[in-house]
């Protein structure tokens, strides 16, 4: 079953309203900041070397800017004991989460671009696009509370829905799921699923589960199709049923 969301119950965790410190970072800080954040909500602490993968950089480079950034008040960094945001790192992480998730939801919504590509486009925009401008851009498509993939949109007061799912290679057969959140960095594997209709929103059900990392059956809108556990992993869901995942 998922897990409450951290922090006050209900909505998420409440934010502070930017700093002006934060209006001044620069773009690779940020993202520092929103991988930091997303390797641990903010709270649990994140290893360098797993910050140097997400960002696809080197770890040595990695320790360099984490101390930067502990200089700068943004981040808490204790040798062997890995990372963590602090209240300011994390309303910057969560003010740059914002922009880039309003910005996909504004491509697809508004401009009717496949899901596919709405990321790599977030990426390179949403350094650049003022709060003002994210604001309008979130109203201009009636204030989504996710993007295209799923993820919940941080809101202009600083609230975000943190609620955790299970991936779908989770689940035991004869178990029924709702689709809530796919993974967004793999444009190809995107297309894919598509075509599959196994999207947000789409109900599933595991037909069965072959042993040694075979393949799972799935029965997708009355249709049966088989996917690998790499990308069922891939694949976060709410259970629709009351049997317990089988690990």
């Amino acid at each position: 079953m998922k897990t409450p969301p951290r922090g006050e119950p209900g909505a998420g965790n409440r934010v502070e309203e930017s700093a002006t410190h934060n209006e001044s970072l620069t773009g690779p800080v940020e993202d520092y900041l929103k991988a930091i954040y997303s390797l641990g909500r903010g709270t649990v602490s994140v290893a360098t070397n797993d910050i140097a993968q997400r960002l696809a950089l080197a770890p040595a480079s990695v320790s360099g800017m984490v101390r930067r950034l502990a200089d700068q008040g943004l981040l808490s960094y204790e040798r062997y004991h890995g990372v963590t945001l602090t209240e300011s790192g994390r309303r910057a992480a969560l003010r740059t989460l914002r922009r880039h998730r309003v910005i996909e939801a504004y491509l697809s919504g508004a401009l009717a671009y496949p899901w596919d590509k709405v990321h790599d486009e977030a990426e390179r925009l949403e350094h650049a696009a003022s709060d003002e401008l994210i604001d309008r851009m979130a109203e201009a498509i009636g204030e989504p509370v996710v993007d295209p993939h799923g993820a919940p949109i941080p809101s202009r007061e600083g609230l975000m829905d943190e609620t955790e799912y299970l991936p779908l290679a989770e689940l035991g057969a004869g178990c029924g799921a709702r689709v809530v959140r796919v993974s967004d960095d793999d444009p190809e594997m995107l297309r894919y699923i598509g075509e599959l209709g196994i999207i947000p929103g789409s109900e599933v059900v595991v037909i069965s589960k072959s042993p040694y990392d075979g393949p799972i059956t799935l029965r997708v809108a009355g249709t049966l199709l088989s996917i690998g556990p790499a990308l069922a992993e891939r694949l976060m869901v709410e259970p629709l049923t009351s049997e317990a995942p089988a690990h």
